[in-house]
């Protein structure tokens, strides 16, 4: 129902924030990341995660449009709550979570408070092919060369996977030359990528 609250900061804590909107106090559930980009702000805009229980009805903050994207993703994964998921993304930004689950990073998972093993295959397993490091880095507006060059990055990808290279070892070379050749056409970016090795 809310897509997001535009107001006044009325009270910022490392655990919620109340924006004062047209007289009313919204208390919205934040993480320590959302909270660090708006304790001295006086007007913020926050996007809403909304989840409606039988004995509460809970809003999630978020600044950035890839820290709830991220929240949205953890919470799909059977066994991870809206709670969980807040502590995973105080404890680690969008992008360290990014890189975690596309390295299938399980101990960097694990040091996450509440996360046993069990739970942190499941979230790497589950999310794998989910997460896109491309997209996240638009939304944390990431303006490196990577970043703007990432429709060629998406499409050599595709091409190498339809030939029938593997998603995740391309995933780390087309990275890797798309980063050192920021002007590379697709035909260029398969080409060094071949050449390099997959």
């Amino acid at each position: 129902m809310y897509n997001y609250i535009r107001g006044k900061l009325d009270e910022a804590t490392p655990a919620y924030a109340v924006i004062d909107c047209g007289g009313v106090g919204y208390l919205l559930e934040i993480t320590i990341n959302t909270y660090s980009q708006i304790k001295e702000l006086k007007e913020v805009k926050l996007l809403v995660h909304e989840i409606v229980r039988e004995d509460a009805h809970l809003l999630f903050g978020f600044y950035s449009e890839a820290e709830r994207e991220m929240f949205r993703l953890l919470i799909s994964v059977n066994g991870v709550g809206a709670a969980t998921a807040r502590i995973m993304l105080s404890s680690l930004t969008v992008d360290e979570l990014t890189r975690a689950i596309l390295d299938q990073d399980a101990k960097r998972v694990q040091k996450v408070k509440g996360i046993g093993a069990k739970t942190a295959q499941r979230i790497l397993l589950e999310l794998r092919d989910k997460v896109d490091p491309y997209a996240i880095q638009t939304l944390t507006g990431d303006t490196s060369p990577m970043a703007s060059n990432n429709k060629n990055v998406e499409e050599a990808l595709s091409a190498l996977v339809m030939l029938g290279f593997p998603k995740a070892a391309s995933e780390k070379v087309v990275t890797s030359v798309a980063s050192a050749n920021p002007s590379a056409t697709v035909e260029e970016i398969i080409k060094l990528t071949l050449a390099h090795g997959i």
